[in-house]
């Protein structure tokens, strides 16, 4: 299995608009992050896990040429909105299978009703095939995958196992029997904001204490804010098996 990090920043990005904060005026391509996504290489397939904003530059970047499917975290924009520009895949491919929960299947209808329509739909539309996400195991493509429940504030969230590998973002509350699904994972990926508190995702300590928990052989961090701080400054902070993830990176499980 290889993962490719194609995003690692927060809903905003790094740098963000206008701003003058020094990770922003960086010129450390590490410390440039794109909305969070990764891309897993498995067996002949690419699954991608969300399709944000940012997700024609990450296909770009990465010379991706084929997609078997989408799995939806959940409905916020950073990692739902470039689901259009599926458009190419869906040329050469037919209809991407999608997964996702109920809830974030219907807010997509709803926000691209144009692709999900079957009455005069337009010529120049992609398409999808829905599969709901309930919380139980499920295969794709002969790999297993065990959905992780937990919660973004009040908002649930699922984040997946795949064999020895899991990917949690926007993690603030899970409950214990979820979290031991996770037992026995060789590499862990799960999101770290800032260094301060914040309502609705881990901070940096709370991800380190969340990684102790686990036991991983190998952690990253993702969904990374400005004020988490300069990358290589922060990189020399963590323990010898955690690391900052930085856009592009490609790991091997």
């Amino acid at each position: 299995m290889k993962v490719t990090f194609l995003g690692t920043g927060t809903s905003q990005g790094i740098p963000i608009i206008g701003s003058q904060h020094p990770v922003c005026l960086s010129e450390n391509s590490k410390d440039k992050r794109l909305r969070v996504s990764v891309l897993i290489e498995w067996n002949g397939h690419n699954i991608l896990i969300d399709c944000g904003p940012d997700f024609r530059a990450q296909m770009l970047a990465n010379n991706v040429e084929r997609l078997d499917a989408i799995f939806y975290t959940h409905e916020h924009n950073d990692h739902t909105a470039g689901l259009d520009d599926i458009r190419p895949f869906f040329f050469r491919q037919g209809n991407i299978p999608i997964f996702a929960h109920k809830r974030v299947l219907k807010a997509l209808r709803e926000r691209f009703d144009y692709i999900f329509t079957t009455e005069n739909k337009y010529p120049g539309a992609p398409g999808v095939k829905e599969y709901e996400i309930i919380n139980e195991p499920f295969e794709f493509e002969g790999l297993d995958v065990v959905p992780v429940n937990f919660w973004h504030g009040r908002l649930q969230v699922f984040g997946f196992r795949m064999e020895d590998f899991a990917y949690l973002t926007d993690l603030k509350k899970i409950e214990d029997k979820e979290a031991e699904k996770l037992k026995g994972v060789k590499v862990l990926v799960v999101n770290a904001l800032r260094r301060e508190a914040h309502h609705s995702h881990f901070n940096l300590d709370e991800a380190l204490e969340f990684i102790r928990k686990i036991g991983p052989d190998r952690a990253y961090l993702t969904h990374i804010s400005h004020l988490l701080g300069f990358h290589d400054e922060v990189e020399r902070e963590l323990p010898e098996n955690v690391f900052l993830s930085y856009d592009n990176l490609k790991i091997e499980i």
